[in-house]
C-alpha cells in the first residue's frame, strides 16, 4: 500500500461566485478561505495549492454583528514617525469595502509563499459583476 501522491497535473480547478451580501464577514471569510486552501476537496494535502478560484460579489453590503460597526479597527503604519493610521470599520467599508473582506480571508491563510499563491486566486468586487 502506497501513498497517494497529487502532483499539478491532478488539480482541476473550477470557479466560484459568493454573493456576500447580507452575509456576516467571519463566516463569509471562513467559506472562502476554506475553498482557497483546497480543504472542501477530498484529495487536500496541506503542501499544495489545491483550491479553486473564487469571485466575491457586493462585498460593500457585508454585514458583522454586535457593536463591530464602530467598535472594529483597521490599523496600519506608514513607517514614519507618526504614521499610525486607524480607521474603523463603517469609515473603511464606505472608502474601501474589498479590502475588508481581503483582509479577514489572508489572515486565514497560511502565512508563506504558498498563501501568497492561494489569495491571488481570490478577486473581490464592491457590486455586481455584469
Amino acid at each position: 500500500m502506497g501513498t497517494n501522491k497529487l502532483s499539478a497535473k491532478d488539480i482541476k480547478r473550477e470557479t466560484h461566485t459568493i454573493d456576500a451580501s447580507g452575509k456576516i464577514l467571519g463566516r463569509l471569510a471562513t467559506e472562502v478561505a476554506t475553498i482557497l486552501m483546497g480543504k472542501n476537496k477530498n484529495k487536500f494535502v496541506p503542501y499544495l495549492d489545491l483550491g479553486d478560484f473564487i469571485v466575491v460579489t457586493n462585498a460593500s453590503k457585508v454585514k458583522v454583528t454586535g457593536k463591530k460597526m464602530k467598535d472594529k479597527k483597521y490599523v496600519r503604519h506608514s513607517g514614519y514617525p507618526g504614521g499610525l493610521k486607524v480607521e474603523t470599520f463603517d469609515k473603511l467599508i464606505n472608502r474601501k469595502p474589498e479590502y475588508i473582506i481581503e483582509h479577514a480571508v489572508k489572515g486565514m491563510l497560511p502565512h508563506n509563499r504558498l498563501g501568497r499563491q492561494m489569495i491571488k486566486k481570490m478577486k473581490v468586487f464592491a457590486g455586481e459583476v455584469k
